[in-house]
């Protein structure tokens, strides 16, 4: 097979594999979110919990998903199929990784629309650094870019357009050579902006939010959310993970790596919280703004503060960062698909990939202005293109990905991928199929009710 998910494509380092992985993982969703999610239930009792989520069903999980990409050394569609029939079952299979790579697909067409939104306040926060920003023309701001469909639509191929550069130049040249430089950066900056925080003011109120433990809010509302975080957050049934698993060396250590990747995706989400929280604290605006927080609220905190500028621009670089990445797994996935299934070359599969999401991104473009008002059963574009991968196939696809592994797949050859110890494989298939398969169900089932 022509693909970019062949054998001969390999990370040459476990550094390589754990920061593309870990920039795959991080999106802009953590930022933001996981740090709001633990102050709303319970701080660090909802951490612990979390925790405890993250070690008995993402890391079962995100195992699963790169043993069957190494196992199969293809795109996701075809690793299943060839893990598949390699245990005696049907090539059918191969219906689940082409999920993955529908997923993907799907997620890139909004996603890239929003890492066009961080470009440009990017460009804004170097140009102005939010000087004079109020909450009303803060608000004002974001209705603008929002009604401006010609400027989303340029910074939503600006980004494409880094990504697909980044695809295009290879998995050694191109992905490698990236997150080896990104992911330090992001980090950097991270660490950077929290301690710059902790000398500004909100600093305690934001320890007291994350870390103060508050049981009583700990319920079963509590449990689903923690489940939730841990399957979302660390990037499996996307088809990026498989596709990654597929370039990894037999000596490199599948489970070392998706402990690294799991532990450092919570890090990140956490100092986020120190990099975000301190300046809606002292500044007393909405902690509850979502993804509004950071286009709408933040940029009024840096008009604020002393050194608002470089903090705006730092923050903002780190933010593009994580999008970037993010959609490089996205789109690494979809383009080693391309690559296999038509025969094509890697270049010509990132440049088709990196046009056709960019073209499907218009209508999500569209749907924040001229076409608002178009829906089906209630929803217009972008409501659908959130609801179909967060509600159906993520937790569909992780469902089926753990059903197949933990029941389907010889144990034979998962504890030959694998090599760990009787006891150490024991305890991660029981909990894959015990502990990992209900917990999925659980969210599909709430998802779709």
């Amino acid at each position: 097979m022509a693909g970019a998910a062949s054998s001969s494509a390999h990370w040459s380092s476990r550094f390589a594999f754990v920061m593309a992985s870990v920039g795959f993982a991080v999106g802009l969703g953590n930022i933001w979110r996981f740090p709001y999610v633990t102050g709303e239930n319970g701080g660090s009792a909802f951490v612990l919990v979390y925790l405890v989520c993250a070690v008995a069903i993402g890391v079962p999980c995100l195992i699963a998903e790169l043993l069957v990409g190494r196992r199969g050394q293809h795109s996701p569609p075809e690793s299943m199929a060839r893990v598949a029939e390699e245990s005696g079952r049907s090539r059918h299979w191969s219906w689940v990784g082409g999920m993955g790579v529908l997923t993907a697909f799907t997620i890139a067409i909004t996603y890239s629309v929003v890492v066009g939104w961080v470009l440009w306040y990017l460009s804004k926060a170097v140009v102005t650094g939010f000087a004079g920003f109020t909450a009303d023309s803060a608000t004002q701001t974001f209705e603008h870019i929002l009604a401006d469909g010609s400027g989303m639509l340029f910074w939503t191929l600006v980004g494409n357009v880094v990504v697909g550069t980044i695809i295009f130049a290879g998995v050694k040249e191109g992905i490698e050579r990236a997150v080896s430089i990104l992911m330090p950066l992001m980090f950097a900056l991270l660490i950077g902006l929290g301690i710059y925080n902790a000398f500004t003011g909100g600093f305690m109120a934001t320890l007291e939010w994350l870390f103060t433990p508050d049981f009583a809010k700990v319920g079963p509302d509590t449990l689903l959310a923690a489940v939730g975080q841990a399957f979302f957050s660390i990037g499996v049934a996307m088809g990026g993970m498989m596709t990654y698993g597929a370039y990894l060396p037999r000596q490199f250590s599948i489970t070392q790596g998706a402990l690294i990747v799991v532990i450092a995706d919570t890090l990140v989400a956490l100092l986020a919280g120190f990099v975000v929280f301190p300046a809606v604290f002292h500044h007393g605006l909405d902690i509850a703004s979502g993804a509004g927080l950071i286009f709408q609220t933040l940029p009024v905190a840096f008009a604020q503060m002393p050194g608002g500028h470089v903090f705006a621009v730092l923050f903002f670089l780190m933010l593009s960062v994580a999008g970037v990445t993010s959609m490089v797994g996205l789109l690494e996935s979809v383009t080693a698909w391309i690559d296999e299934r038509f025969g094509i070359n890697r270049h010509m599969g990132a440049a088709a990939v990196v046009v056709t999401v960019t073209v499907c991104a218009i209508a999500s473009v569209l749907s924040y202005n001229v076409i608002a008002d178009l829906r089906f059963a209630g929803m217009n574009f972008n409501d659908v293109a959130d609801a179909l991968p967060t509600k159906i196939l993520l937790p569909a696809g992780g469902l089926l990905i753990a059903l197949f592994v933990g029941w389907f797949m010889s144990p034979t050859h998962s504890a030959d991928e694998l090599a760990m110890g009787e006891t150490s494989y024991g305890l991660w298939r029981w909990l894959l199929r015990f502990v990992a398969v209900p917990a999925i169900a659980l969210i599909l089932i709430t998802g779709l009710m």
